[in-house]
């Protein structure tokens, strides 16, 4: 079984591409017959101005739930815990290292060759740790990174397109956006609502990267094989929450998916 975690519905848009990634790569079987449960850790969000020290709690609590729930495969959906990943998971969860997906290493690796010129916008803890900064410079590049504070607590609850649209004009403010030929929605909440950063960048010509494509090639590269099962999805939230039923419902009508209240 996979095992995924987020602050709440962001990951829902890993999930989504791991269950489509067969039918894009022409491989049978793939992540659609996987069964998967799904932590949303609603009751703590947003993840994205919390300090290093409680996303490491957070990030253990949530593997540590997963596994319980029969998890031998893990995929991190969430870009501000990937810092806090830097503890030794493999010796505490008795992981290997390809039992473990995370967000930052399979979408710097899509731009190993490329020239394009990159802006990257996410949390204030992910732009904090400067993951994306560090691994980019591996790759002999260096990037921009803008952090939007509040966006991820208004797609997690809710907000209206109106609302959404100005936290981000806001964060773009005295931006250039005409010097960049890539932004890269470094939180899985992001391509929520990915039609309002494609309406602010399509005028500058600035072509929009949802990094759940790499990360869900990443899964299906490493767990297809080994993850065969009915192709079931458990939801294991720790509040309710009206928003992420919603979603759910749009976003996975035709599968298997149950969702319920955990603590």
């Amino acid at each position: 079984m996979i095992g995924i975690f987020d602050s709440g519905s962001g990951g829902l848009t890993v999930l989504r591409k791991m269950r489509e990634v067969p039918a894009r790569m022409a491989q049978p079987g793939g992540l659609s017959n996987a069964d998967v449960v799904y932590f949303g850790d609603i009751a703590n969000a947003p993840y994205g101005s919390k300090s290093h020290a409680e996303l490491s709690a957070l990030t253990v609590h949530a593997i540590q739930f997963l596994q319980s729930r029969g998890a031998t495969s893990i995929v991190s959906a969430c870009n501000s815990v990937s810092a806090s990943l830097a503890i030794s998971l493999f010796d505490i969860f008795s992981l290997a290292p390809t039992q473990l997906v995370e967000m930052v290493g399979p979408t710097v690796a899509q731009f190993r060759d490329s020239e394009a010129r990159i802006l990257l916008c996410a949390t204030p803890a992910t732009i904090q740790s400067e993951i994306y900064q560090q691994a980019f410079q591996m790759i002999g590049k260096s990037i921009t990174a803008v952090p939007l504070p509040e966006l991820a607590g208004a797609i997690e609850f809710g907000a209206s397109r109106e609302e959404i649209k100005k936290i981000v004009q806001n964060g773009f403010d005295d931006l250039p956006l005409s010097r960049f030929d890539v932004l890269i929605l470094a939180c899985t909440h992001y391509p929520l609502v990915r039609e309002v950063f494609e309406e602010l960048c399509e005028p500058a010509g600035v072509a929009v990267y949802d990094p759940a494509e790499a990360v869900a090639a990443r899964a299906q590269s490493l767990f297809a094989k080994s993850e065969q099962g009915s192709g079931t999805t458990t939801f294991c939230i720790t509040k309710d929450s009206p928003s992420f039923r919603a979603r759910v419902a749009e976003l996975f009508s035709r599968s298997s998916v149950t969702t319920e209240v955990v603590k």
